[in-house]
C-alpha cells in the first residue's frame, strides 16, 4: 500500500486535520521526539488505497544564521556580515524536526502539505520538502508533491482542499528567504557594532542589545516623530464666543460659532460686545435630513490589531497569538489577510445561521434571517484569505478572558457586515444673534442597524434637540467668551501606528505585531495608559542619531521599497539573486558611512546617559590593579574597573554578590556568586574566567566555577561535582558552597536543581565513590540543628542510595521522567565514574520526576 505524508505546521492543527480527514478514525502514536505525534488511517487517494500519515513541524523547520566563525562578536568585523556566508541550521535542535520528517517520509509515495497558506507557509514547505527528501533512497518527484491550501479548519474547507490540491508556490519562499537575508545581514551588522560602541562607553543604557532592524528602526522613527511633534509644539491662545439659550421646556442649549473661533482677543471681544446688544436668538431656518452610517466592511489582520489595542486593551501580538490559537480550535477562519472583501461563492448565509442560538447576539441574528442578509460590502482583494470570519458557535462557558473577548469582537463584527446601515435623522437649526450666526445640531435615530451588533458605535440619545420653528426667539442664557489654547498631538496609540506602517508599507500583516513588540521589549517606547506609545530616551537618541548620520536608516521609504522587490520576487517578476545583491550592496556601502560618522550620534549618547567610570558603586577588587571595580547594574550588568579600562560582563538576570573576598587562584579576581533566589539557581564564578575561559572546555559567558575543569581548585567542578545530571545528557552536578545553609547541588548545563541537607553547619564532597557511581558526602550539622539519625553531627554517604539522607533532599524543576543514569565525567587523578546503577526505593522515585 502507497503512503501519503502530511505535514501540518503546529501538533495541535494536525490533531484537527487527522481527525477531520479520517472521520474521527485515525490512530495516534507518539512522535519520535514526544511533541509531535503521528496519525494514520486508511483512505482513498489519487483513485487508490493509501495509508496517510500526518505530522507536523513547529513553525519553520530551518533558521538562516551565519557560520560559527562569523557568530562571534569579538573577532568579526561587522562590516564582513554583508557578504560572508551563511547556512541553514535547525531552527529548534532539541526536536530534531528534520530527522524525523526525514524517517518518516523515508518511503512515502506523496506529500502533502498542509503549512499556513502564507508566504511564510509557503517557505515552511519547501523546508519540509527538503527534509524529507534527505531520508529518500529515491527522490519524490515534483508530481507527487502537493500543497493544500484552506482557510478554516472546518470539515467542507479541509476535506475540500484536499480534492483541490495545488503546487507549492516556489517563489513565494523565495521571497521569504531574502527577507530573512537581508534581515539577518543588516540587523546584525549595525546591532553588533552600535551594541560594542555604545555599551562600551555607556554604563546607563539599561538594555542589553542596541538592536537595528530595516521594519523595527522606521516603526520606532514614527513614534519619536510624534514624540518631536508634542516637544516643538508651542501652543496659542484663541477665543470661542458661546452663546446659551434657554428653551421653551427648560432645556439649555450651547450654540456654535459659525466663525469658529478667533486669535484675536480684541476681535473676539468686539463680536461678544455686539452679541451682548441681544437678549434673544432668532431661528433663520431648520433643516432635517436623513443620513447613514455605513456598516463595517469584512474584517481583516490589521483591523483586527487595531481593534484589539483601542478597544479590548490587548498587544498586537498578543492578540494575534489568541487569534492563531482560536484558528487552530476552528473557531475563526485564517487570522492573517489583508483581504476585506468575501468571495461570490462564499456562504455567508450558513456561516451566520450558526450563531442564531447565541444567548449574546442569537436575537439580532434571528432578525437578520428573517429579514434577508445584506450583501458585505465590497472591500479589498488581495487574493489572500478571506476575511477574519467566525467558523464555529462559541459561548462564554467555552472559552475564557481574552479568548472569549477576541472572539466575542470577531464575531460582532461579521454580523455586522450582514447588517444594515444604521439611519438617523440629521437636524441642523440656524439661530441669528445681530449679525452672528449660530447653530445647533442634533439627531435621532430612525433605525440602529447593525450597532444593535456593535453597540460602542450606537449613537447617544442625548444628541436630540427640541423642537424649533423659523423665526421662533429664544432667550439668551448667557455670552461669554472662552480662552482656549491650541492642543498638541498625543503620542501615538499601537492602533495609531500600525495604521502609519501599512500605509508605508512597514512589515507585513504578520510582522508588523512583531515590530512594535520589539520596540517595547528592547526599552525604544513604553507603553502607557491608553495602549500609547512613549519614546524612552535612549528610543530618542537612537532615532536623532540615525537622522543627523542617514536618515534613511529610520524613514519608511527605504523599507518600502524593499518590500516592492519582495512583492515582484513573490510574483515572479524579479531575479531573487539580483534583489539580494542589489540591496545589500546598498546597505553596506549605509553601514560603512554609519560607521566613519558615529561620532554624530556619540554626541547626543553623551548629553543623555554617563559614561562607565560614572556608573556603578564600588563591588569587588579587580585582580590586575586590585583596585575596587564599579559593579553596573542596568542591563546588561557588568563590572567595570576604571583603572585597567577593562569591563567584564556578568551573568544576567540573578542577584551578583562578593563571595566570602575569595580569589580565584589563576587570575587574582575576587570570586562573585550569582543566584536567582534561595530556592532557584545559583553558582560561583570568576568574572575574569567567565570572560576568558582558561581551559579549552570552558565557553565564554557560560563558564562559572561550576564548569571549571581546574585540577585542584577547591571552587572548580572537580572538587564539588558530585555526579551526571539526572535529566540532560553533557551536564554535572555541582555543589554550591555559596548557597549554605539552603545548600543545593545544580546542574552546570540545565535547569536540574537538588536541595539537600537545609541548615547544615558543612557539606563537601568527597573522593571516595558510590556503587552508583556518584561522588560521596560528608554532612555536617550542629548538634541543636541535626536531622541525621541519633541526632548525630556528622555523616558520610551518597545522596541518592543512603536511606539517611532520603528525607533531605528534594529535586526540582525536572523537564522530562527518566530513570537516572549518570555517565562519566572525566575527573583528573583517576576519579573517572563509570555508569553508576540506579538509585534505589524513595530516592530512585525522586529522581524520576521532580516535586
Amino acid at each position: 500500500m502507497k503512503v501519503a505524508l502530511m505535514v501540518a505546521e503546529k501538533p495541535s492543527l494536525a490533531a484537527s486535520l487527522a481527525n477531520i480527514l479520517s472521520n474521527g478514525r485515525c490512530v495516534t502514536r507518539k512522535g519520535l521526539n514526544g511533541t509531535c505525534p503521528v496519525h494514520e488511517w486508511v483512505d482513498q487517494f489519487m483513485y487508490e488505497t493509501v495509508n496517510f500519515k500526518m505530522t507536523s513541524v513547529c513553525g519553520h523547520v530551518m533558521t538562516l544564521d551565519f557560520i560559527g566563525k562569523y557568530n562571534n562578536w569579538d573577532k568579526v568585523d561587522p562590516a564582513e556580515l554583508f557578504s560572508c556566508p551563511t547556512e541553514k541550521k535547525e531552527a529548534l535542535p532539541k526536536l530534531k524536526i528534520p530527522y524525523i520528517l526525514a524517517k518518516e517520509g523515508s518511503h512515502c509515495d506523496y506529500l502533502i502539505l498542509w503549512l499556513d497558506c502564507d508566504k511564510e507557509g509557503e517557505n515552511i514547505c519547501f523546508e519540509v520538502i527538503n527534509a524529507v527528501q534527505q531520508g529518500m533512497h529515491r527522490k519524490l518527484h515534483p508530481n507527487d508533491i502537493w500543497r493544500a491550501r484552506f482557510s478554516a479548519i472546518t470539515e467542507k474547507d479541509i476535506k475540500s482542499a484536499l480534492q483541490n490540491l495545488i503546487k507549492p508556490n516556489e517563489n513565494e519562499a523565495k521571497s521569504v528567504d531574502a527577507r530573512q537575508e537581508l534581515d539577518l545581514r543588516i540587523g546584525c551588522a549595525f546591532t553588533r557594532y552600535q551594541t560594542k560602541f555604545f555599551q562600551g562607553k555607556y554604563g546607563d543604557l539599561d538594555v542589553s542589545l542596541i538592536s537595528y532592524g530595516p521594519c523595527q528602526t522606521p516603526t520606532l522613527g514614527f513614534c519619536v516623530q510624534r514624540h518631536d511633534e508634542i516637544q516643538t509644539f508651542k501652543p496659542d491662545p484663541y477665543w470661542v464666543l458661546q452663546v446659551t439659550i434657554k428653551c421653551t421646556d427648560g432645556q439649555d442649549i450651547v450654540l456654535n460659532w459659525s466663525h469658529v473661533r478667533s486669535f484675536d482677543k480684541e476681535v473676539a471681544n468686539m463680536f461678544l460686545s455686539h452679541v451682548k446688544e441681544y437678549n434673544y436668538a432668532t431661528v433663520m431656518s431648520v433643516q432635517s435630513t436623513e443620513k447613514s452610517k455605513s456598516r463595517p466592511i469584512a474584517l481583516n489582520t490589521v483591523e483586527l490589531m487595531r481593534v484589539a489595542s483601542s478597544g479590548l486593551g490587548m498587544g498586537p501580538q498578543h492578540a494575534m497569538q489568541i487569534a492563531e490559537r482560536l484558528y487552530t480550535q476552528g473557531y475563526i477562519s485564517y487570522p492573517r489577510t489583508e483581504t476585506t472583501s468575501y468571495p461570490e461563492n462564499f456562504d455567508l448565509h450558513s456561516t451566520l445561521k450558526q450563531q442564531q442560538n447565541n444567548p449574546d447576539w442569537g436575537e439580532e441574528v434571528r432578525k437578520i434571517l428573517a429579514a434577508g442578509i445584506n450583501r458585505p460590502k465590497k472591500g479589498h482583494d488581495a487574493g489572500d484569505h478571506p476575511p477574519i470570519t467566525p467558523m464555529k458557535h462559541a459561548t462564554r462557558n467555552e472559552l475564557d478572558g481574552d479568548s472569549w473577548r477576541l472572539y466575542d469582537y470577531i464575531t460582532r463584527h461579521f454580523i455586522a457586515t450582514l447588517a444594515r446601515d444604521c439611519k438617523y435623522l440629521s437636524t441642523t437649526v440656524k439661530f441669528e444673534v445681530g449679525m452672528e450666526i449660530f447653530t445647533a445640531t442634533g439627531h435621532s435615530l430612525l433605525d440602529p442597524g447593525y450597532t444593535s451588533i456593535l453597540t460602542w458605535q450606537a449613537l447617544g440619545s442625548s444628541d436630540t434637540l427640541p423642537k424649533f420653528t423659523p423665526e421662533e426667539k429664544m432667550n439668551i442664557q448667557e455670552a461669554k467668551l472662552l480662552e482656549c489654547y491650541t492642543q498638541p498631538p498625543d503620542y501615538l496609540t499601537e492602533a495609531e501606528l500600525i495604521t502609519l506602517m501599512e500605509k508605508h508599507g512597514i512589515g507585513t500583516d504578520a510582522s508588523i505585531p512583531v515590530h512594535i513588540n520589539n520596540i517595547c521589549i528592547r526599552n525604544y517606547v513604553n507603553v502607557t495608559a491608553g495602549r500609547r506609545l512613549v519614546p524612552t530616551s535612549l528610543g530618542i537618541v537612537l532615532v536623532h542619531g540615525y537622522q543627523k548620520i542617514d536618515p534613511e536608516l529610520v524613514l519608511p521609504t527605504m523599507r518600502s521599497a524593499v518590500e516592492e522587490q519582495l512583492n515582484l520576487i513573490a510574483l515572479g517578476g524579479a531575479d531573487f539573486h539580483a534583489v539580494l545583491q542589489h540591496t545589500v550592496e546598498i546597505f553596506k556601502q549605509k553601514f560603512l558611512y554609519f560607521v566613519q560618522n558615529i561620532e554624530a550620534m556619540d554626541q547626543l549618547f553623551e548629553v543623555s546617559f554617563s559614561p562607565l567610570s560614572a556608573s556603578g558603586k564600588a563591588h569587588s577588587r579587580c585582580g590586575k590593579c586590585r583596585r575596587y571595580m564599579k559593579y553596573i547594574q542596568t542591563k546588561p550588568s557588568r563590572m567595570h574597573c576604571a583603572h585597567c579600562n577593562e569591563t567584564y560582563n556578568l551573568p544576567q538576570n540573578g542577584n551578583i554578590r562578593i563571595y566570602k573576598e575569595l580569589k580565584c587562584p589563576l587570575d587574582d579576581f575576587e570570586l562573585l556568586s550569582w543566584s536567582t533566589g534561595t530556592r532557584g539557581k545559583s553558582y560561583t564564578f570568576c568574572p575574569y574566567c567567565y570572560n576568558n575561559p582558561p581551559f579549552r572546555d570552558m565557553k565564554k559567558g557560560m563558564s562559572g566555577c561550576n564548569s571549571c575543569t581546574h585540577p585542584t581548585c577547591p571552587h572548580g567542578m572537580n572538587s564539588n561535582g558530585l555526579s551526571s545530571c539526572l535529566e540532560c545528557d553533557l551536564g554535572i552536578l555541582v555543589l554550591d558552597p555559596s548557597a549554605a545553609p539552603k545548600w543545593k547541588l545544580g546542574c552546570n548545563r540545565c535547569d536540574v536543581i537538588i536541595h539537600l541537607f537545609e541548615n547544615a553547619h558543612k557539606v563537601t564532597v568527597d573522593t571516595d565513590i558510590c556503587d552508583c557511581g556518584a561522588q560521596l558526602v560528608t554532612v555536617e550539622y550542629k548538634q541543636e540543628k541535626s536531622k541525621l539519625p541519633n541526632e548525630a553531627t556528622e555523616m558520610s554517604g551518597c545522596v541518592f542510595c543512603t536511606p539517611a539522607f532520603a528525607p533531605l533532599v528534594e529535586k526540582h524543576r525536572a523537564v522530562a521522567s527518566k530513570p537516572v543514569v549518570t555517565r562519566g565525567r572525566g575527573h583528573t587523578k583517576s576519579r573517572n565514574r563509570g555508569k553508576p546503577k540506579p538509585p534505589k526505593d524513595k530516592m530512585a522515585q525522586l529522581a524520576a520526576y521532580f516535586v
